[in-house]
């Protein structure tokens, strides 16, 4: 199921599986110039050399320079979220760290094309100890999420002090790592690496795979490896135009996620960021496709579906609507299939809300984290 991409003549294997070597060796696809960076790894260019299909993901294209029907240069409005310039809270209970600019492969699609590639590399310690004092301070945040750029670019030793930093806030529940390296660079999950994230559970690896045609062999054992660790990996696919758009790409490549292990967690559409607009489809053929995943797929491979508000609205899942309609005290449906059914809502005793004593400090809980103010704040 899983090929492998082998080693280009003549490199040599020490080099090629090492992916300190990898990264230092991004090289750029074309020779046109972009405001935005532009490079992959050795090992993802021999994989779009083989599959001439994955080019566009890295290739500067002249339709990215037409503005399209919608170009922004913010599209999640993550700016008027920020606390500070790599801080981003835009939900109650988590931010978001842009730990460094740096990326081992610079998406054409990419939706923070202001940020990344810029050679501000990672975080200063001044920024940083900004940062931890501004999640100390609000007790309604209890996830950290590490993005950028990449975080996998950054060395064992720098990643397991940051982790260690976030770990020793009492409030921090969880942990995510966002991470392309897993696609374009596998040999980065090494024992090591595993050994370092293990020690900050729970942790989660968010990958980004976007086509069956990125999981190789060589992605196959990075992936066995940081399973067998105990890491909980989901993995975010973005709809691209000619690329994967088709339920046929989609369910090959969310079962294969789900055979090594990685949960199908999002299916985004693609967000109109400077250039994309030749990327991007249209909400109704993404409808389409997971309606045709719908039923025909397990739960666990089907991703959700959703968008990312332009401006800064948040996250908007859409999903098939199976209702057929809708009366006082019961609704219609058909499903997947043609099904037809209706569910009846109880008459009597209907929404009453619990009784029993750990509701109270289940509640207070909540309050908490509803409570909890975000955005841009110049709070220190």
């Amino acid at each position: 199921m899983f090929k492998s991409l082998g080693k280009p003549d003549p490199t040599p294997e020490k080099d090629w599986f090492n992916w300190k070597w990898q990264v230092k060796n991004i090289q750029a696809l074309s020779l046109k110039e972009s405001s935005f960076s532009s490079g992959a790894t050795p090992y993802y260019l021999r994989l779009i050399e083989k599959n001439a299909c994955l080019k566009p993901i890295v290739e500067i294209s002249k339709k990215e320079f037409n503005s399209g029907r919608q170009s922004l240069k913010d599209p999640l409005g993550e700016k008027k979220h920020s606390p500070f310039p790599r801080l981003i809270h835009r939900y109650p209970d988590r931010v978001l760290f842009l730990v460094t600019d740096q990326c081992a492969v610079y998406c054409r699609y990419c939706t923070r094309k202001r940020f990344t590639g810029k050679k501000q590399a990672f975080s200063a310690k001044k920024e940083q100890k900004k940062i931890l004092s501004y999640i100390k301070e609000n007790k309604g945040i209890r996830e950290v999420i590490l993005s950028g750029g990449d975080p996998l670019t950054l060395s064992d030793s720098i990643l397991d002090s940051i982790l260690r930093q976030f770990r020793e806030i009492e409030h921090i529940e969880i942990i995510r790592i966002a991470s392309r390296l897993p696609v374009v660079c596998p040999m980065r999950l090494t024992s090591s690496l595993c050994s370092v994230l293990k020690k900050h559970q729970p942790l989660f690896l968010m990958t980004h795979f976007n086509h069956p045609l990125e999981l190789t062999e060589e992605a196959q054992n990075a992936l066995s490896r940081m399973a067998d660790s105990g890491i909980l990996m989901f993995n975010q696919t973005v709809l691209l135009n000619q690329i994967n758009n088709h339920p046929s790409i989609i369910q090959a490549l969310v079962r294969r996620l789900l055979y090594l292990r990685v949960k199908p967690y999002y299916m985004f559409q693609c967000d109109p960021s400077e250039g994309t607009d030749h990327f991007r489809t249209s909400i109704e053929n993404s409808l389409a496709i997971q309606k045709e995943l719908w039923g025909r797929l397990s739960g666990l491979a089907l991703p959700n579906f959703s968008l990312d508000i332009p401006g800064g609205g948040g996250k908007a899942a859409l999903a098939p609507d199976f209702t057929v309609q809708k009366e006082k005290r019961q609704w219609h449906f058909k499903g997947w299939d043609f099904v037809e059914g209706v569910y009846k809502n109880p008459i009597k005793e209907c929404d009453l809300e619990p009784t029993d004593e750990s509701f109270k400090n289940y509640k207070e809980e909540w309050d908490i984290l509803k409570n909890q103010a975000y955005g841009k704040r110049n709070t220190l």
